[in-house]
């Protein structure tokens, strides 16, 4: 398990990292372990099998690529007022001088806002991501219940988030199984 330390004051073990392994160490004591079965799927892999998944990154691609445009756009403008500023700079007022100079600060914050608005953790771009993946994702989870239920799983788990095993024994890997509950048909050999 990839497990983050920080050192000093704020020594940190990630929540979920934590909370599974309590999960996975105090569990099974808890109940009779012998009698459950496990297995997990890889949600990177079950992505890069559906065809929906390539329109969503495609999509994702454009409107990232169309704001890195004006991101660049703004960043010239930026240049350019510097640039005026420092040729220009000696025959300037002081007065002139700091609405200059506000001038190119003015536009650094608007950038910076900007490049928040869109790429930050609350951004656009993470808004339109969940957005577009949402319906996949249903799909997924419910692909993923039919099968455990068919099949007589009492866990599954995602071995593509941020909860990794030790060891996980391939043969419990069912995303082949998931694929095939979304009809999509995939080799069983072309697994992770």
């Amino acid at each position: 398990m990839k497990t983050k330390f920080r050192t000093g004051k704020n020594c940190i073990i990630y929540a979920g990292q934590f909370l599974l392994l309590v999960f996975l160490v105090g569990f099974p004591a808890l109940l009779n372990a012998q009698n459950q079965r496990l297995a997990y799927i890889d949600t990177d892999f079950i992505f890069s099998k559906i065809p929906e998944y390539e329109g969503v990154e495609q999509r994702l691609r454009q409107l990232s690529q169309q704001w890195r445009d004006e991101i660049t756009e703004m960043e010239r403008e930026i240049e350019s007022l510097r640039q005026e500023f420092e040729a220009r700079e000696i025959l300037f007022t002081p007065e002139v001088r700091r609405e200059r100079q506000q001038e190119i600060d003015n536009k650094v914050r608007e950038r910076e806002r900007f490049i928040n608005s869109r790429f930050g953790p609350d951004g656009d771009y993470f808004r339109q991501q969940r957005e577009l993946l949402r319906p996949i994702q249903r799909q997924i989870v419910e692909a993923t219940n039919k099968v455990a239920e068919r099949d007589g799983y009492d866990f599954v788990f995602d071995r593509s988030g941020d909860f990794v095993f030790f060891y996980a024994r391939r043969q419990w890997n069912i995303s082949v199984n998931v694929l095939l509950e979304l009809g999509i048909q995939v080799e069983s050999d072309a697994l992770p």
